[in-house]
């Protein structure tokens, strides 16, 4: 059975930071590519950030903005969401997927709030 388990997410004042983690099993993590998305109600959802299954150049939303790192540790199976400078309209379900060209796994979402 494929699992991805996001963690980490919670409430922060405007600025803070946190770190959203996502760790995989019933699957060689290694093997897939991995994305951030988030959605808030209403609102389509968005990729956050997109990471190759080895690792290296990543891809961002525009409103990143240099704010966030995606990485991996294809030894942990865990896949990562560093989020720096945090704005309240970052407010949302943070969610994780591993995919290929054939297939893709979701989490089951994180909630971030930012609210001072």
């Amino acid at each position: 059975q494929v699992q991805l388990v996001e963690s980490g997410g919670g409430l922060v004042q405007p600025g803070g930071s946190l770190r959203l983690s996502c760790v995989a099993s019933g699957i060689t993590f290694s093997d897939y590519n991995g994305n951030w998305y988030r959605q808030t109600p209403g609102k389509e959802r968005e990729v956050v950030a997109t990471i190759p299954s080895g690792g290296g150049l990543a891809g961002y939303g525009d409103f990143v903005k240099g704010r966030f790192t995606i990485s991996r540790d294809n030894s942990k199976n865990t896949m990562y969401l560093q989020m720096n400078s945090l704005k309240p309209e970052d407010t949302a379900v943070y969610s994780c997927t591993a995919f290929t060209w054939s297939r893709i796994y979701w989490g089951q979402g994180t909630q971030v709030t930012v609210s001072s």
